[in-house]
């Protein structure tokens, strides 16, 4: 496919300045490679020991105890990263121990809340007191059932420093979804919020947190935090349980809020020592737990930050989040950059569509993290941010949980702000991280993402497992990276983890057939890198289509179905017929529209003018709303099982 001129390409002071520029000139220099970006993505990947290692000294993350190397193994599946060396993730966030914020935090009703490094380090030296008191010790794990608020931060932060183990979902989880990812880890201790609110509307988890207790017997603590009614602990009102083995204490006296902060600790724990539980998403049955150890999530998020976004000490980032999101753990990294981080919880959209916008223009947000369905619901409010809000300190705007379509890049350019480093990015909690995301020294092109990651050995194979360029492919990584997970929770064989992510090409099992000596990351995105090295991303390839033998992403639907104006959100799957398949689309529209033959044909020639005729559906149907999972992705696969009675 031709590529366009560029929608945005950084000044040369931007790319001077950039510290992604001055990293790759540094190493260049010492180690003899074009000082371009293509010859420096190809040398961390040949090189990823001198990459690492260099990033480690970038970042000044600290060993403790030095490493014996920075890689030892040579296969996906026997590598190990800076063995020898320990650690701690919590000592690398709370590094900084100065009055510059850390923490900038709003919720939907207005309520702020701000801590500086300073205050933040305080928190949590109490509450990993806390919990040391309760006898959470190494390996433990600490559950928390929270709003994105600091209380949060604090308590993964607190668990991570004994080297315990977090994990968390949002309070909007259901009891049953909660019960299936908490009750596959025993946690030691829940943190739970008083409450939650949506929409300016209260929900009590009081029912929630006694039916959970009831089935988790491993909690000896539940920690609650003040939420519904602001800072005031004393008036958090304790849930009734059965239990009586089980302690139920407010934060504040937890913590010992007013009592002076202990001296913080931290346990030294080795690279890959877990410091996440993870959850996919569970829409064929049980979550997976995701094991993420503390070194190679920091390496791989400072690489992430500071390279790739070009955050910087002071600056603030944002991401709109919930902790059942990776996004939140990538954006609680920031804190570690020295940078402050910028908390939402509520509705996104209320009183209106500009109230994160405003947000933006009121703390000086750097950098703002969104998706793709948030700047769609804008783009169809006819809002202008750029134009009603102070944007100037705005320089990115970050976009996952789905493709990035081109209209809404020429949205955002149009409506948002010129000078302005646009990245959707692609990764997923299987890596928490990206594969495929943003960079302050590279052009920005409508629809694609700018490139893949440094030390990131991402591919496109075609059906024979050869790797292609402009061509559509199945997204592979084929060298290791120290954000692999360490493994699955409960999966001591490594089973599990084999089975998600490698047997595919090596057992001959797929479609790409062939048996590999050396196990390679299937990821299972469809995707095309192009030549200029942009990535476009066109769906998971479990839900690709597939009519008369043509390969569709679903992506690629969606794109031109959203564009017409009656359209708010659609799904796309595949319907099998005796020796073929045909394409199911289900649509929603605005508000008192009815799916009309004029409505349907205007979705058809979006999508035959867009695309091909091989692009359209056979069905079209009006439904009320879309399944998505809980980080934004929508899921084909189980409309498709529901359309054959599955």
């Amino acid at each position: 496919m031709a590529i366009g001129q560029p929608l945005w390409t950084p000044s040369r002071e931007r790319v001077e300045h950039a510290q992604m520029n001055q990293f790759m000139r540094a190493l260049a220099a010492r180690h003899g490679f074009s000082p371009q970006w293509e010859p420096f993505r190809e040398w961390s990947i040949a090189r990823r020991d001198l990459f690492w290692e260099a990033l480690r000294e970038l970042a000044s993350v600290e060993f403790s105890a030095p490493a014996e190397s920075a890689v030892s193994g040579s296969t996906m599946l026997n590598t190990r990263w800076f063995p020898g060396a320990t650690l701690n993730y919590a000592r690398h966030m709370l590094r900084f121990e100065d009055d510059r914020d850390a923490i900038l935090f709003e919720h939907e009703n207005g309520r702020t809340v701000s801590l500086t490094h300073r205050e933040l380090r305080a928190q949590v030296a109490r509450c990993a007191a806390a919990l040391r008191r309760d006898g959470v010790t190494r390996g433990d794990r600490v559950a928390g059932l929270m709003p994105n608020c600091p209380e949060a931060i604090i308590a993964m932060l607190a668990a991570a420093s004994i080297g315990a183990i977090w994990s968390s979902c949002s309070p909007d989880f259901g009891t049953r979804a909660a019960l299936d990812r908490f009750g596959q880890i025993a946690p030691a201790v829940l943190v739970v919020p008083d409450g939650y609110t949506y929409n300016a509307k209260g929900f009590s988890l009081d029912e929630r947190i006694a039916e959970m207790l009831r089935e988790l017997k491993s909690v000896r603590a539940v920690v609650v935090a003040p939420y519904l009614h602001g800072e005031d602990a004393a008036r958090v009102e304790l849930p009734v349980v059965e239990r009586t083995d089980a302690k139920i204490a407010s934060w504040g006296d937890y913590i010992g809020i007013d009592s002076p902060a202990p001296p913080l600790t931290f346990d030294e724990v080795p690279f890959d020592h877990p410091l996440f539980i993870m959850y996919s998403s569970g829409t064929t049955g049980v979550p997976k737990c995701i094991v993420h150890g503390h070194g190679g999530t920091l390496l791989q998020h400072m690489k992430e930050l500071m390279l790739h976004c070009d955050l910087r000490a002071g600056e603030r980032i944002f991401y709109f989040t919930t902790c059942g999101w990776m996004m939140w753990n990538w954006l609680v990294s920031g804190i570690g950059v020295g940078a402050a981080v910028v908390l939402y919880d509520g509705n996104p959209a209320y009183p209106n569509a500009s109230r994160l916008w405003k947000l933006a223009e009121r703390v000086k947000i750097n950098v703002f993290g969104t998706s793709p369905k948030f700047l769609a619901a804008c783009q169809k409010s006819h809002i202008q941010p750029g134009v009603d809000c102070d944007l100037s300190s705005l320089r990115a705007v970050l976009s996952t949980g789905s493709p990035l379509s081109e209209d809404l890049f020429h949205w955002t350019y149009d409506n948002v702000r010129r000078d302005l480093q646009l990245s959707s990015i692609s990764g997923g909690t299987d890596i928490i991280s990206c594969f495929m995301l943003g960079n302050p020294i590279l052009p920005v092109h409508a629809g694609e993402i700018q490139c893949r990651g440094l030390a990131m050995d991402v591919r496109a194979w075609d059906e024979h497992g050869r790797p292609v360029i402009g061509q559509k492919g199945e997204l592979m990584c084929c060298s290791p990276f120290p954000s692999q997970p360490v493994g699955f929770w409960n999966d001591p064989d490594g089973a599990k983890y084999r089975k998600a992510y490698f047997d595919f090409y090596t057992t001959g099992a797929g479609e790409l057939g062939a048996s590999r000596a050396a196990p390679v990351w299937r990821h299972g995105d469809y995707v095309e890198i192009r030549e200029n090295g942009g990535v476009v991303v066109y769906g998971r390839s479990d839900a690709t289509l597939n009519p008369g033998g043509v390969r569709i992403g679903t992506a690629e639907i969606y794109r031109l179905v959203e564009s017409v104006a009656e359209v708010v959100d659609s799904i796309a799957c595949a319907k099998k017929t005796d020796d073929d398949e045909e394409i199911a689309l289900f649509v929603v529209l605005r508000p008192g529209l009815t799916l009309s033959h004029e409505i349907a044909e205007k979705i058809r020639a979006a999508i035959s003018s867009g695309a091909t005729k091989r692009h359209l559906p056979r069905y079209i149907h009006q439904v009320s709303a879309i399944p998505y999972t809980i980080s934004g992705k929508k899921v084909e696969l189980a409309v498709q099982q529901q359309l054959h009675g599955e």
